[in-house]
């Protein structure tokens, strides 16, 4: 395994995360304000920007640094590392978002180099890991807002504890390409782990408190 461990980023790279969190933060944004006519209706009221700014403080953030997490882990491992937008698919996410619905899917981080399956493992886990951990960090802002503070802190608190814990649990499914399939081929335990209590809360803001 090399011992290169040093995080650097391209041009072309550092263009991809920024077309990609742009383009995730619009379609989230159009989403939210519920697709379609409706969307651009409310837009138009009440201006993009407001929406535009919570998404990409929260979905774009949240998608992102779920990609870079399994970059900075790879690189950790002696891996060659970078991630690469799908142009395909985040037009598909401002498309969807303007039908009604969002399916977002705004690329992914390549690696190559030999690693063992733990280390494997441990790069799939980085990226649903991380989300958590963002959820973690959204949650006081959700909490301030709840409790008199800013309508638009709790707004951002609301949304980036709801996505990320929904990316958390969404992407340790072990199926496909997904995560989860990696983690649970690795180890059995970090994946019931990881997967059940994010799936257990998600399910829980589905139920209890609606999710976004």
């Amino acid at each position: 395994m090399s011992t290169n461990t040093s995080l650097s980023f391209s041009s072309h790279e550092l263009r991809d995360l920024l077309l990609a969190w742009v383009a995730l933060g619009l379609a989230f944004a159009i989403f939210f304000a519920g697709g379609g006519t409706r969307a651009v209706a409310n837009i138009t009221e009440g201006g993009l920007l407001g929406p535009l700014l919570v998404s990409l403080l929260t979905a774009g953030i949240g998608f992102l640094l779920h990609e870079l997490a399994h970059k900075v882990v790879a690189v950790r491992f002696g891996q060659q590392a970078e991630f690469r937008a799908d142009y395909g698919m985040l037009f598909l996410a401002v498309m969807s978002s303007l039908a009604g619905f969002i399916f977002a899917a705004p690329g992914a981080v390549y690696h190559r180099g030999r690693i063992t399956e733990r280390e494997h493992g441990l790069i799939a886990l980085a990226g649903p890991v991380t989300n958590l951990l963002l959820a973690a960090v959204f949650l006081p802002l959700l909490f301030l807002g709840a409790f008199g503070g800013s309508e638009f802190v709790g707004l951002v608190g609301s949304r980036g504890v709801t996505i990320n814990l929904f990316l958390a649990a969404f992407n340790m499914l072990p199926f496909g390409s997904l995560d989860g399939k990696t983690v649970f081929s690795w180890s059995k335990v970090v994946f019931l782990v990881v997967f059940v209590p994010s799936v257990l809360v998600t399910l829980g803001l589905f139920v209890f408190g609606g999710l976004f």
